[in-house]
């Protein structure tokens, strides 16, 4: 277990603090004897990409004005990032156009493994970490039910995953993967995910490596709400959740076999993991994910046994953590964690990658390729309540189906595209290309819609970060609102109105939708918005339909 004595990271590297391109960019110095890489929430992004991170991530009650819930200039003062920089460009918002265009665009699976070797060279046994969400995001992975991500996968040297969206390609179509593919290749571990029957685990629980002499466990957790955030019927029979008494138990049992470095693989989201620090002993690190936070620093969390260091490492192979370990005596008595980012123009393409996505993508090509049409603005997703990509959705989904109301899921994953840039085939499907896409048209009191938009905001804004079950609140069109974020649930959503007319609670309206987590029949979303972007053709200025947001105060989570 850390010590608070012994917690000691080096400060951030040289390519968060300069302001330009350097050859020795990702030249970290390497620090002991246990050394580990960290990726997550990749999202099937195979290419470089732009990723805009948020201008909005609130933090409530014991989360506020604290990472990873600050933005723009907080973000950038606390963690003394230099204003213009590449990593201010990397972590934040801010000119974000400017700065794509100066900088380039980040991820690729070539460049990260290319990346990846470099670290390796310099770290001997150094193991590679994915956090889940590697498997979906993407046409590709869609149309090969996964297999481009877990033929990539196998070539960039991950050695050990957990998992969320990969349990919606099915549990038939996971466990075949599991078996057939990965099988003595890349481990999948969850501790948490249990047959409901009988309580057999349907996963190894973790695994035990030697590591320069140093016995290092790594024990796995799988998204806990999988089955309330997705779709259900994809993991039949299956439990999961948090289940921290049983995580305390794992952690006793490996150490009892020896481990003197243990390490959670996480996919809780960073809220949770920060809570789950301070709770447990023995947990000398968590390396998370699902929230796609980009955390530059590893957090230090005191709890009665130590210290436990939380990290984030983004999402769509924007990042990679890097954890090193000075382990002597059985005791941990150094440690250093780096951020990296990963610039595509800085790293040069590893071929045999290259070849391996040149591959991949050639049966699709004239699919991916198609042209919809050309956006003036700035298109991005991620945000707490709305992004510009979310509101053409809105709006193609009104349009299309002819409602007044729209409503889409507050997904964190789907990339950025820069004004002018056309519109293709494969960027709208790396917004919408999921295993339940069916659009949905429905009739909704106006008391039943004001529950939705409460039952999203508590998952949001719960003041227990255990009860923080999904994603971003759920995107409105048409529909206008005030939420209070730290009001109690039920009263959070008020002044509910369309066109201007106040929402009646026993009246009837028209609502469009997708991506139901029951089962239903309709027209694919890829479809219906690719249908109504052939016909705009060209995309002007779009201004997300954003609640108003009341009672909190200087919120640094809100730019």
């Amino acid at each position: 277990m850390l010590a608070l004595a012994a917690a000691s990271g080096l400060p951030l590297p040289s390519l968060t603090r300069a302001s330009g391109g350097r050859s020795d960019a990702y030249s970290i110095p390497r620090v002991g004897n246990v050394h580990l890489m960290h990726i997550t929430d990749v999202h099937a992004q195979l290419l470089p990409v732009h990723y805009r991170e948020p201008a909005v991530n609130i933090g409530v009650h014991g989360a506020r004005n604290r990472p990873p819930h600050l933005v723009g200039e907080a973000l950038l003062e606390h963690f003394a990032i230099s204003p213009g920089s590449r990593a201010a460009h990397a972590l934040s918002h801010l000119d974000y156009v400017a700065a794509a265009e100066q900088y380039g665009r980040v991820g690729g699976f070539a460049h990260l493994a290319t990346l990846i070797k470099t670290l390796r060279a310099d770290r001997p046994g150094a193991l590679l970490l994915d956090g889940g969400d590697l498997w979906q995001g993407s046409a590709t992975a869609l149309w090969t039910k996964g297999q481009d991500m877990v033929d990539a996968s196998q070539l960039l040297g991950v050695d050990i995953m957990t998992g969320h969206w990969e349990f919606t390609l099915g549990a038939e179509r996971v466990m075949d993967i599991l078996d057939n593919e990965l099988k003595n290749q890349i481990e999948f571990i969850a501790h948490n995910v249990k047959d409901m029957d009988f309580g057999d685990p349907v996963f190894a629980s973790h695994s035990l490596r030697e590591m320069n002499g140093v016995p290092v466990a790594i024990i796995g957790q799988a998204f806990p709400y999988t089955p309330i955030a997705n779709p259900a019927h994809f993991t039949p029979g299956w439990t999961f959740g948090i289940q921290e008494r049983e995580l305390q138990e794992k952690v006793n049992e490996v150490k009892a076999a020896g481990a003197q470095v243990v390490v959670l693989l996480s996919h809780n989201g960073a809220d949770t993991d920060l809570k789950l620090a301070s709770r447990l002993t023995g947990i000398d690190a968590i390396l998370g994910g699902h929230t796609h936070d980009a955390m530059p620093r590893a957090l230090e969390i005191a709890n009665p046994g130590g210290v436990t260091l939380v990290t984030n490492a983004g999402s769509n192979g924007k990042f990679v953590g890097v954890l090193d370990f000075t382990v002597r005596g059985g005791r941990i008595r150094d440690w250093s964690y780096e951020l990296l980012p990963v610039f595509a123009e800085l790293l040069p393409s590893d071929p045999d990658m290259e070849a391996l996505i040149t591959n991949v993508r050639a049966p699709f090509l004239s699919r991916l390729n198609e042209p919809l049409a050309q956006t003036d603005a700035l298109l991005y997703r991620r945000g707490n309540f709305n992004g510009s990509v979310d509101q053409l959705i809105c709006e193609a989904l009104m349009e299309e189906l002819d409602a007044p109301i729209a409503l889409s899921p507050g997904f964190r994953w789907g990339t950025t595209l820069l004004p002018g840039d056309v519109i293709t085939m494969e960027h709208l499907m790396s917004q919408v290309a999921i295993t339940y896409p069916e659009v949905t048209l429905t009739e909704m009191t106006g008391e039943r819609l004001k529950q939705v938009l409460e039952d999203v905001a508590d998952n949001l804004f719960h003041p227990d970060p255990y009860y923080q079950q999904g994603g971003d609140m759920v995107r409105a069109g048409g529909l206008q609102y005030s939420i209070a974020p730290l009001a109690s649930m039920g009263s959070r959503i008020t002044d509910l109105s369309l066109n201007g007319e106040p929402i009646e609670a026993h009246k009837t309206y028209k609502v469009a939708g997708w991506a139901s987590i029951q089962k239903t029949q309709g027209e694919a979303i890829w479809d219906v918005v690719a249908r109504w972007l052939r016909r705009e053709g060209q995309i002007g200025a779009i201004t997300p339909n954003v609640p108003i947001v009341t009672g909190l105060g200087k919120n640094l989570g809100l730019n």
